[in-house]
């Protein structure tokens, strides 16, 4: 079956940077191929894993984000950039869109090494379904923890071993550990029962990203929380119960929580882009890729040189990815093909109830004020009013109240209806 993209334009992935040119084209209208009717704003999915957000509020649905577009739910299996047309795959069967422009943001997935055990006993958290799993494993290792016949299983149930010290690795164990803490006031068997919340990362300090001496406030809060950080050390092997570091430690473990980076779509080898040695497409400084006239990238699955910081490409941040499809978006409406610059605004970063660190525009922010400030960022990025109010009434109540300890794994699975 063939169809024509609404406006001419295709956009393929329906993620942070195609969710927003799909927004921002207006009027002019688009078709958005996507496998999920919601674009994730994954800076708050550390909050929704902790149960501090509702995860439904983390999300946007495309067809409100963008009114003007329209949705194909599906994938993009094949492109033929002679014809000007990609086949996608539904529910319903294939279909072949027409375009006149094309614009690929299929994004990223969790970059994972040949470690023996880790594909078997890892935890990803990439995704929103990453986090309500993550969130509902922690909540069993809790009940599990009680139930412990030994001292050396009760050990184990309450450690947790992050591989990643990134933004997601440090939010994801701030937040879960502020999590646990708040459980275990429910636990009365566990109260005193000691936790172990291990940080492990390859590279010489903990979020190498921002400026050191935020990273070493960053450091300092989470060893004043108990965390134990280990720096210059990579994740060796993983049993059902134990992983194996570089530096001969064995930790007896039931979580291990994979976050050290990620690595474009694979996807996007199926179509005949030019690509990278590490997987992402190429396009020149205004976005089109390179050797396609009419065939643009942007997001994390691009590389996308900025004409602001010669020789540099962007980083996979959200940041970014918005200032891409600006530029973009503003392109294709008025049929032009001006430079993308973009100088970084800033960095930020929560750790966990009422810490944080930023860095915006030179101003140094940590403790309280950089909490803040991350918040209030990230509110403001986070499309639709409706979106905005839904989760500052989610952290207005987080101030009254604990956080919700129910254990909701069996969602999503109902019981088959016997005869």
């Amino acid at each position: 079956m063939d169809r024509e993209a609404a406006g001419g334009t295709l956009v393929i992935g329906g993620g942070f940077a195609g969710g927003y040119v799909a927004r921002l084209l207006g009027k002019r209208g688009a078709t958005i191929v996507s496998p999920e009717n919601f674009m994730l704003y994954t800076p708050m999915l550390p909050e929704a894993a902790s149960g501090t957000l509702e995860p439904r509020h983390v999300v946007v649905p495309l067809r409100m984000m963008c009114p003007r577009a329209e949705l194909l739910l599906g994938h993009a299996v094949a492109l033929d950039a002679k014809a000007q047309r990609v086949q996608v795959e539904t529910g319903e069967g294939l279909f072949h869109v027409h375009y006149r422009d094309l614009v690929v943001a299929l994004g990223s997935v969790s970059r994972t090494l040949p470690i023996p055990g880790l594909a078997e006993h890892g935890l990803g958290f990439k995704s929103l379904a990453d986090a309500i799993y993550l969130r509902n494993h922690v909540l069993l290792r809790l009940e599990a923890a009680v139930a412990a016949s030994s001292d050396a299983q009760l050990r184990r149930e309450l450690t947790f071993v992050f591989i990643g010290a990134g933004y997601a690795g440090v939010e994801a164990l701030a937040e879960l550990s502020d999590l646990v803490r708040d459980a275990l006031r429910y636990y009365t068997p566990l109260r005193n029962a000691p936790q172990r919340w291990v940080l492990v990362d390859a590279a010489a300090k903990i979020l190498p990203e921002i400026p050191r001496g935020l990273g070493d406030y960053a450091a300092g809060q989470l060893t004043r929380r108990g965390v134990e950080i280990y720096t210059r050390t990579t994740l060796e092997s993983a049993e059902p119960h134990a992983v194996a570091l570089s530096n001969g430690e064995r930790i007896l473990t039931s979580t291990l929580v994979w976050t050290a980076g990620v690595r474009a779509n694979p996807a996007l080898s199926k179509f005949g882009l030019p690509l990278d040695d590490r997987g992402r497409v190429l396009v020149d400084s205004s976005l089109r890729v390179e050797g396609h006239m009419n065939t643009w990238a942007l997001g994390d699955g691009a590389r996308v040189p900025n004409a602001a910081t010669p020789g540099e490409s962007d980083p996979p941040t959200c940041q970014h990815a918005l200032r891409q499809a600006r530029r973009l978006a503003k392109n294709l409406a008025r049929g032009e093909t001006r430079l993308y610059r973009y100088r970084m605004l800033g960095q930020v970063a929560t750790l966990g109830r009422y810490k944080g660190i930023a860095d915006v525009l030179g101003l140094k922010l940590r403790g309280f004020p950089g909490w803040f400030v991350t918040r209030t960022y990230h509110l403001y990025q986070l499309p639709l009013m409706s979106r905005r109010l839904r989760v500052v009434a989610d952290w207005t109540t987080s101030l009254f109240f604990r956080r919700d300890i129910a254990e909701l794994s069996m969602l999503g699975h109902p019981q088959r209806l016997d005869p």
